[in-house]
């Protein structure tokens, strides 16, 4: 017997399993560098891809803004931010930095996540030059174009009114656009909630395109790209990083080219092929994308990948901050059941995409086909019970319950971090 362990919170949930059990890991881990993050994002922005270096695109400008990423990234801004700023004011000395929080359609992040995340020191500099952006003010938004799918570009008025707009990010797969960053620091990052419902329709969800590692002739990208183009976004930097939240390489440059060279880059250690099995376990990679149900369809759909028919996923993500999003929750669990909500996904025009509908979505899709058994925190039981999935207290007792459910001799693939691989042929 072998044990292993499932990212849950800032921990793990262990499970003992028989030695030839698959367990389908990224290779990201072998990336491992004795150098500092601050050091590989600095020798990355001093070989920018396809651009200038930060510093001559900062001469002569008065301002910049920093889309940085809220809390459910862990995106180590301790690495790239003082190498950004320090670049910026090289270039110009006496420009006004602002950070504008790319929440999306989350919530806004707080105080303490703030300086959680930016660290003391960046934090009480910058404190009174964070702006958090709003997608459901429109008083804060401005319209800059129209998508090539049809929903006007609506993005946050700070990063339009600036002249220099740069942003920081992390690549990993991504369930629906391929991968993160680059260009989804602008959509959904700072966009409107017309924008981003208009790009996150029931339509391109259902596309075999849009799916986690495509990138190419994925619908949702293209929009995105092209709403990087008009906002004008002159530079990235964005990192790959380790299960410990560690960086491991860095990409910085052109917001189409330098990301794209990232992708490629992580496809090569984060691919795994499907280990068919009728029990798959998965995750949310543990805190923070763990901290809430919205977010865990992500780590759903890599088990959604390898499960055989009518099997069972076990699902581990804390949910220690409730559903994420309202509308996420009463989309599903107003529904009779959790086809009625499918269907009506499916035959909802883009135009009247609703808020949330997206995760909402893809829960849906994979909960229509697979017994869906969730571990989170006790107090979230009623919850997941309401998303139409079945409540397990741990991993103990949902592994059992599988097994109850699928025989004692069912075959079983471990993901020990759904979000962090690309499961394909």
């Amino acid at each position: 017997m072998k044990t292993v362990k499932f990212f849950y919170k800032d921990t793990t949930q262990d499970l003992q399993v028989p030695d030839d059990t698959p367990v389908l890991l990224s290779n990201v881990d072998k990336l491992a560098s004795d150098r500092s993050g601050i050091e590989i994002v600095r020798e990355a922005m001093e070989h920018p891809i396809d651009s200038p270096r930060l510093c001559e695109l900062a001469q002569g400008k008065p301002d910049c803004v920093i889309i940085i990423s809220d809390h459910t990234r862990p995106v180590p801004s301790r690495d790239i931010l003082p190498n950004m700023i320090r670049e910026l004011r090289e270039g110009s000395p006496d420009i006004r930095i602002t950070l504008l929080v790319a929440t999306g359609f989350h919530r806004p992040t707080s105080i303490d996540e703030l300086r959680n995340k930016l660290g003391d020191e960046l934090y009480e500099e910058f404190k009174d030059n964070i702006v958090v952006h709003d997608a459901h003010d429109p008083s804060k938004n401005v319209k800059v174009g129209v998508l090539p799918s049809g929903p006007d570009c609506i993005l946050d008025k700070v990063a339009m009114e600036t002249s220099l707009l740069v942003a920081e990010g992390f690549i990993e797969p991504h369930f629906f656009a391929g991968f993160s960053g680059g260009r989804k620091s602008i959509l959904p990052g700072i966009a409107d909630a017309v924008t981003v419902m208009g790009n996150h329709c029931s339509k391109f969800i259902d596309s075999p395109y849009a799916r986690t590692g495509i990138l190419d002739h994925n619908p949702m990208h293209e929009d995105m790209l092209a709403a990087a183009k008009m906002s004008k976004l002159a530079y990235i930097v964005n990192v790959v990083i380790d299960e410990n939240k560690k960086t491991v390489a860095a990409f910085a440059g052109n917001y189409e080219t330098a990301h794209r060279k990232g992708c490629d880059f992580i496809a090569e250690y984060v691919c795994v092929k499907p280990q068919p099995a009728d029990i798959v376990i998965s995750t949310n990679g543990g805190w923070p994308l763990d901290q809430n149900a919205y977010q865990s369809p992500k780590g759903m759909t890599a088990a959604e990948a390898t499960v055989k028919d009518g099997g069972v996923i076990i699902m581990l993500a804390s949910c220690t901050d409730g559903t994420g999003g309202d509308f996420f929750y009463h989309i599903i669990a107003d529904e009779p059941d959790i086809e009625t909500a499918y269907q009506k996904f499916l035959a909802t025009p883009q135009e009247k995409t609703a808020p949330d509908q997206w995760c909402s979505q893809i829960l849906a899709r994979i909960a229509r086909k697979y017994r869906v058994i969730f571990v989170a925190e006790p107090e979230q039981q009623a919850m997941i019970e309401g998303l139409k999935l079945t409540y397990a207290p741990n991993l103990q007792a949902a592994y059992k319950l599988a097994r109850e459910i699928k025989g004692e001799n069912a075959s079983l693939t471990c993901i020990p971090n759904g979000i962090s691989v690309v499961v394909r042929e």
